[in-house]
C-alpha cells in the first residue's frame, strides 16, 4: 500500500500556517480569553444592516453564491467610480493574495517584500516555489524606495507593499506613494495591500490610474467594515489583470450570505464612519494605558496599535506572555526591531479596562 506522491515542492514545504488562531491557544489553555484583541479584528463589529442581511440569506443558503459576485461588484464600481471589469472578489486578501501568485509566479521566481510584514502573502510565494527577497523597515514603516530598488535588483515580478502596516499600524500618504510609481521595474507588479485603508487619514490612498497595468490594490471587508469572519475582499486593477484571475479563481468561494453582508455593510456608510470614531478613542485610551505602565504607543492608520515596550523582544515576549496568562489575547511582530513592540486591537473601553488591569498586573511582576 502506498501513498500520496506529493510534488517535490510540497515535499519541500514545511507542514505549517501563517498563524496560530486564538481558538487554538483557547483549546491548549482550557478556557476563553476575557478580552480577544490580537488579532486585528474589529471588534466593533459590522453594520446591523450587514448582520439582518446575512440573516435573510441564511434561508436561501442552499444555493450556491453568485460566482460573479454580480451586485456586490457592481456596487463596489459604483463606489470607486471605477468600472465593474476592474474588480474581482474573493475570499478576503488572502485568498486573492493566493491567487495573484498563483498567476504571476513560479518556482525560482523572484518576490519581495520587507522582512517582518504580513506573512500569509510569504506563505503562498514559498507554497508556489518563489523565492523571497526581503527589505528592512525604516522607522517602523516598510521602505517603499527600497523595496522597488530590491526588485529592479533581483528582477522581481511582483512586490508586496501595505499601506496602512500590519504589524506597526505605520502608514504613507498616497502623494508619497504616487512619486514612486515610475520606479516599478519593467515587467513588475506592486501589490498594493489596503486592508485598512478606511481607517487612516483621508490622504493615505494613492490616486493611481485603474488601468496601470502596474499595479493591483487589495481591499476587504475584514477592518473596517467589521467582517472579518465572512472572508470578503477584493482586487482592483486594469481589466486584462482582473480577467486573468477568473483563469484560475474558485468560482464558487464566495458564500451567498457573505456577498449579502458586504453590499449591505458597503451601502452603510454612516455605520462605517463611526466605527471610525471608535476606533480613533481606542487608539487615544490605549495610548493612555501605555504610558500609564511606562511604555509607548506608536502612531497608527489602523485599527491596532503598536505598542513599544522599550526593550527588546525577549522582555516583549515575557509582557505578551504574562497578558495571555491573565486572558488577554494580544499579538506581537516577530521580527527586530519591531518585535520590541507587542499589537493591541481597538476595542470598547470595557475591553481595553481589562488591558489596563492586566497590564499592570504583568508590570508589577516584572518589575
Amino acid at each position: 500500500m502506498t501513498g500520496p506522491r506529493y510534488t517535490k515542492l510540497a515535499d519541500s514545504l514545511p507542514a505549517s500556517v501563517p498563524f496560530v488562531g486564538p481558538e487554538a491557544q483557547e483549546r491548549s489553555m482550557g478556557h476563553a480569553f476575557a478580552a480577544r484583541i490580537g488579532a486585528n479584528e474589529n471588534i466593533f463589529g459590522p453594520s446591523p444592516n450587514a448582520i439582518v442581511a446575512m440573516q435573510n440569506a441564511a434561508k436561501d443558503i442552499w444555493m450556491y453564491g453568485d460566482p460573479e459576485s454580480h451586485d456586490l461588484r457592481e456596487a463596489l464600481a459604483k463606489h470607486h467610480k471605477i468600472a465593474p471589469t476592474n474588480i474581482v472578489v474573493g475570499e478576503g486578501i488572502d485568498g486573492l493574495l493566493g491567487y495573484l501568485v498563483r498567476l504571476l509566479v513560479e518556482q525560482g521566481d523572484a518576490v519581495v517584500t520587507s522582512e517582518g510584514a504580513y506573512p500569509t502573502f510569504n506563505y503562498h510565494v514559498t507554497g508556489f516555489g518563489g523565492e523571497l527577497h526581503k527589505v528592512p523597515y525604516r522607522d517602523d514603516r516598510e521602505d517603499l524606495a527600497e523595496l522597488l530598488v530590491k526588485a529592479a535588483e533581483v528582477d522581481a515580478k511582483l512586490v508586496y507593499f501595505a499601506n496602512p502596516d500590519n504589524p506597526m499600524g505605520s502608514w504613507y500618504r498616497g502623494k508619497d506613494i504616487e512619486a514612486h510609481l515610475n520606479d516599478i521595474p519593467d515587467g513588475c507588479v506592486l501589490l498594493l495591500d489596503e486592508a485598512y485603508i478606511e481607517l487612516g487619514p483621508a490622504d493615505t490612498a494613492p490616486a493611481i490610474d485603474i488601468n496601470d497595468p502596474r499595479v493591483i490594490r487589495m481591499r476587504t471587508f475584514s477592518k473596517g467594515y467589521g467582517m472579518a469572519g465572512a472572508r470578503v475582499g477584493y482586487a482592483m486593477g486594469a481589466e486584462n489583470a482582473i480577467r486573468a484571475f477568473e483563469k484560475i479563481r474558485n468560482h464558487f468561494g464566495m458564500n451567498r450570505a457573505a456577498q449579502a453582508g458586504a453590499l449591505a455593510a458597503l451601502t452603510d456608510q454612516e455605520w462605517l464612519m463611526t466605527t471610525r470614531q471608535n476606533v480613533e478613542r481606542a487608539r487615544a485610551r490605549i495610548g493612555e494605558i501605555a504610558a500609564k505602565h511606562g511604555f509607548k504607543a506608536l502612531p497608527s492608520a489602523t485599527n491596532f496599535v503598536a505598542i513599544d515596550c522599550g526593550r527588546d523582544g525577549t522582555f516583549a515576549k515575557s509582557v505578551l506572555d504574562g497578558l495571555v496568562a491573565r486572558g488577554v489575547f494580544v499579538r506581537m511582530p516577530f521580527v527586530a526591531p519591531q518585535n520590541r513592540c507587542i499589537r493591541v486591537s481597538c476595542a470598547p473601553d470595557n475591553i481595553l479596562d481589562l488591558l489596563d488591569v492586566a497590564l499592570g498586573q504583568v508590570m508589577a511582576d516584572l518589575t
